[in-house]
């Protein structure tokens, strides 16, 4: 038997013609794809369950892309990053605290929908979540809109993907926010090194040979880095053979790997082909 996928433009259509939501499916695929369907789907849940969805109170906000709730739990916005603001005897980076300020007018006292990651919490027990506001403002997004905040995709938490990085594209053509800052500006690998690697980056290189190993492939920029694709996400890479010999700019952390440099990259979304024209 078919299964009848339904998509927006008929979804209205479609609950008009029904008595109840109840048999109503959706879920997001590998892609970040929403589906909706009549027939229930390994990992979906009804339409119903998601437009009921409890509103939980904001208590404190400890920067741009983390919360806490009025029920303890810490909720950091998944698929975003915002700098970092100043604690312990670390000061504060461009951007942290004006992310900080925008979030903690937005949300202090009010309540939002959460939309949790298909990873449900990180290494540190946060909740992963989309925040949704009750009028529907996507926060997440909107933080990347207005130059809060930059793209950082984890696989499997890779829903509304192509919206984050559209809407990061535009943010960083108009220049805003942390578009407009020096440490957020793109450095050529030449310039990276072991004193000035800290903190998230944009390292723009020439692949100039490619490297397998049983559990990851290597992309070589310059003789003291390199960039690491695990095995696990190449399959959201195509044609990575392609990229010997391209200009690239890497989007991410900098990690010291024993006299070298590497950065991980898990998702396309942190790797652009730069047109040298």
């Amino acid at each position: 038997m078919k299964r009848k996928v339904i998509n927006f433009y008929w979804l209205a259509l479609f609950l008009s013609s029904q008595d109840c939501y109840a048999d109503i499916y959706f879920w997001t695929d590998e892609q970040g794809k929403k589906h909706f369907s009549d027939t229930e789907h390994s990992g979906a849940q009804t339409y119903q369950e998601a437009q009921h969805k409890s509103l939980f109170s904001i208590k404190s906000i400890f920067d741009g892309d983390t919360v806490q709730l009025k029920d303890g739990r810490k909720i950091r916005l998944v698929g975003i990053n915002t700098p970092e603001v100043a604690h312990r005897n670390n000061p504060a980076q461009e951007g942290g605290e004006a992310a900080k300020k925008w979030l903690t007018k937005l949300l202090i006292g009010k309540k939002v929908r959460l939309e949790f990651a298909e990873q449900k919490q990180d290494k540190y027990k946060r909740y992963l979540a989309h925040l949704f506001t009750e009028e529907g403002l996507h926060i997440n997004l909107e933080l990347v809109r207005l130059g809060f905040a930059s793209v950082n995709i984890f696989p499997p938490n890779i829903a509304y993907v192509d919206e984050l990085v559209g809407a990061s594209d535009t943010a960083e053509k108009k220049k805003l926010g942390i578009w407009q800052y020096p440490s957020y500006a793109i450095k050529p690998v030449h310039e990276l090194n072991l004193n000035n690697k800290y903190g998230w980056q944009r390292i723009v290189g020439k692949i100039i040979s490619i490297q397998q190993t049983k559990k990851s492939v290597y992309l070589i920029i310059s003789n003291t880095f390199k960039l690491r694709i695990k095995k696990q996400f190449l399959h959201f890479f195509t044609n990575v053979g392609e990229l010997q010999g391209k200009t690239v700019e890497a989007r991410g952390w900098v990690n010291k790997s024993r006299n070298q440099m590497l950065m991980q990259i898990k998702h396309p979304s942190v790797l652009k082909i730069v047109n040298e024209n």
